[in-house]
């Protein structure tokens, strides 16, 4: 970054879409309201959506030397910095994993990579998708006032979103720290490369905010009927109990989100 405040410097985390910049050489402004004539650039265009090429239509100073004026979505800006800050790490924790414990499995396909997918604010925290090579889960973090540095490791909770009712083990690792995550698929051989891997993630996100999937993932009366049928068949006739146990579970794997997104479509 540079000595002035406010400087881009070409860090794209740092302004929302609604942020009118200035030339800190000639103090020409680019609003995105107005876009650039001299370009063809339309209204409405954000200032990072400019081309690579686009520069300053008075002095031609390169995107990287303009300064913020005024940023109306700043509070979104700031969100937006620090939930990227916050997949890195998920993103770094696990690459370390992979480093260390698993790029010599027979399980894993090497043509995988750890890749943090679609991640947006949720009830203020941070979901999305995480991609590696030997799984993907839907991965949700704490919003900044909460602390999950305490979750027991295993323990599982269930979470209602508009498509259903999801199954999340939560879990804690040394730089991300507490984190709650949702089985997608593991392993990973169907997919041929990191390409259609990330677009089935996207799709995933798409799907789990579509509320007319409800019906085909809150199974609960129908898992419940199915668990209690098996658990009498394993009682001894005689047992003298009256009832079977509740069944508090829900469906690990959420097939409305899943099935066969990965098998259709060629390799982008």
């Amino acid at each position: 970054m540079s000595g002035f405040e406010g400087s881009y410097m070409g860090a794209q985390d740092k302004i929302s879409p609604l942020a009118i910049m200035e030339c800190k050489i000639c103090w020409t402004p680019y609003d995105p309201a107005e876009g650039d004539d001299s370009r063809q650039i339309d209204a409405g265009t954000p200032f990072l959506a400019l081309p690579d090429d686009w520069s300053c239509p008075n002095c031609a100073a390169p995107k990287e030397q303009f300064l913020v004026q005024a940023d109306p979505g700043s509070d979104w800006a700031c969100e937006n910095a620090w939930m990227v800050e916050r997949t890195h790490l998920l993103e770094k924790d696990f690459t370390e994993i992979w480093h260390s414990r698993m790029r010599d499995l027979p399980m894993v396909n090497k043509l995988l990579r750890i890749q943090a997918v679609g991640f947006r604010l949720h009830e203020g925290r941070p979901l999305g998708v995480l991609i590696s090579p030997w799984f993907m889960n839907l991965v949700m973090l704490p919003a900044p006032h909460e602390d999950w540095s305490g979750l027991i490791t295993g323990s599982k909770e269930v979470v209602d979103f508009p498509s259903g009712r999801y199954e999340f083990i939560r879990n804690t690792r040394e730089m991300v720290g507490g984190y709650k995550a949702c089985s997608l698929f593991s392993p990973m051989e169907q997919f041929t490369s990191q390409a259609r891997a990330a677009e089935v993630a996207r799709a995933v996100m798409v799907a789990l905010f579509q509320r007319e999937h409800r019906a085909g993932t809150d199974r609960a009366a129908d898992i419940r009927a199915a668990r209690e049928a098996e658990l009498a068949q394993s009682e001894p006739q005689d047992s003298g109990e009256d009832s079977v146990p509740a069944l508090h579970g829900m469906p690990s794997r959420r097939q409305v989100l899943t099935a066969g997104i990965a098998e259709t479509g060629g390799d982008p």
